[in-house]
Parts: structure tokens; C-alpha cells; sequence
């Protein structure tokens, strides 16, 4: 086994193909003048503008407090995500602006918002954020109406006599 092939270099020399290494990407932190990384987040109808920056913790949603604007704890649950699969709680001030859309919808926006907000203002977070699928836009919206149905799918009622 004195033959045994060691480098790219090697590898190319024998195969009598070009063999191209790759390269690490290395990310670099995205942040304005104030410190802040921003980030779009959409769901559904919902679009959400998010920045985030170095606090303790505070979330503004449309001029409200998170407790004020999602009620439910459901929905206060979802915007913490990114932060608990992070591994950043209450370190990071969020301020955001959303339109369109339901609570619910709203609520997605904002977390991805925030997902890609917290990776480009530290890329290192990039793997455990991606891993857990924040990072990935929710496609699914809501199916359009088609003509000669009473909802997307559903019939009108059939009518034997």
C-alpha cells in the first residue's frame, strides 16, 4: 500500500481530472452604524421587520410589548424560539414592524425575522438555527378560490331534486 493516494493534488495527477477543494465560507457579521442586524421575516400574508441588537431581553412589536401584541402564550412561545435553540436568551433587544396577515402568521414572520436576523448579526449561530429550519421561509399560503366552487376545494351542496 505505498501507492496510496494523499492529496488533491495526487488525486487529480492520477484521475486526469481537475479537482477543486472546497473552501469554508467564512460569514461575516452583518450590523449597522448602531450595532443593529436587520431582517425581513414572511409567512403567510404576514411581512415582519426585524432588528435586533445587544440588551436584556426587551421585545417591541409594532410600538407594544410581545405580552401586549400576541396575547397568547402560544405565540410568545414561537417568537422565543430562535433565542432558546440559540442558546442566546435574553441577550439580544428585538424591534420589529409587521403587516398583513393574522396573529398566527404575524407571529411566524417575526421568528423568521428574527432567525435570520440573529445569524447575520453572529454567523456562528447559522448551524443550530438552520438545523432546527428557521431560517427556511414557510411556503404553504392560503389556496385560491377557484370558479363554479364554494370554497378553494369544497362543492356547493349537491341537490338531487
Amino acid at each position: 500500500m505505498s501507492d496510496q493516494i494523499n492529496t488533491l493534488e495526487e488525486l487529480s495527477a492520477v484521475a486526469g481530472v481537475e479537482v477543486i477543494a472546497e473552501e469554508t465560507i467564512s460569514r461575516e457579521p452583518v450590523r449597522d452604524e448602531l450595532g443593529r442586524a436587520y431582517a425581513t421575516g414572511k409567512r403567510k400574508d404576514a411581512v415582519a421587520r426585524v432588528w435586533i441588537k445587544p440588551g436584556s431581553g426587551k421585545v417591541v412589536v409594532n410600538g407594544k410589548e410581545m405580552k401586549a401584541y400576541f396575547a397568547r402564550p402560544v405565540l410568545q412561545m414561537i417568537l422565543r424560539q430562535p433565542f432558546t435553540v440559540a442558546g442566546v436568551e435574553d441577550q439580544f433587544d428585538v424591534y420589529a414592524t409587521v403587516k398583513g396577515g393574522g396573529l398566527s402568521g404575524q407571529a411566524g414572520a417575526v421568528k423568521h425575522g428574527v432567525s435570520k436576523a440573529l445569524q447575520l448579526y453572529d454567523p456562528a449561530l447559522r448551524g443550530a438555527l438552520k438545523a432546527a429550519g428557521f431560517l427556511t421561509r414557510d411556503s404553504r399560503v392560503v389556496e385560491r378560490k377557484k370558479f363554479g366552487r364554494r370554497k378553494a376545494r369544497r362543492s356547493f351542496q349537491f341537490s338531487k331534486r
